[in-house]
């Protein structure tokens, strides 16, 4: 027999909090309820949940507010990356999204590897554009110099 309850919290492939939710009796008294993840849909629950709601929304504003300046840190950096290449100036590796996230981190700027767009591993030298997507409605575009470093001079 299914059972309606209210979520009080996100759930993967079921909802998101505040939504009302009709799920099997087990899993409701089993999974959800034992979690905390949801309870039972009454007026007082409903109240509550809606000023949940309401507050996430005021922090979330604030969160978009202060990634949106930390996005544009981001594009005013300007990050050198430097890796080894041949006598004909050819990487002998790439750069990839661990080498980007490291170099932010030198910046003082902690973003997770999943945040960094990079369409493919970049293999040629000079100047490229990296997107980070900090936020869904917040992007950052960074400017990355790639310079090489001759085979046999030490690396800095």
């Amino acid at each position: 027999m299914p059972m309606k309850l209210l979520l009080s919290d996100d759930v993967d492939n079921l909802g998101l909090a505040g939504e009302v939710v009709t799920v099997a009796n087990g899993y409701g008294r089993n999974y959800l309820l034992p979690r905390r993840l949801a309870v039972a849909v009454t007026p007082e629950n409903l109240r509550r949940i809606e000023e949940v709601k309401r507050l996430r929304k005021v922090r979330e504003v604030e969160r978009v507010k202060d990634l949106r300046t930390l996005a544009e840190r981001i594009a005013a950096l300007d990050i050198t990356i430097r890796e080894r290449v041949s006598e004909t100036d050819v990487l002998y590796g790439s750069v990839g999204i661990r080498q980007v996230g490291t170099a932010l981190a030198a910046e003082g700027i902690q973003v997770e590897d999943s945040m960094i767009r990079l369409a493919e591993p970049i293999k040629t030298l000079g100047v490229h554009r990296v997107s980070v997507r900090l936020h869904p409605e917040v992007e950052a575009e960074l400017k990355i110099w790639v310079v090489g470093i001759k085979e046999n001079a030490p690396i800095e």
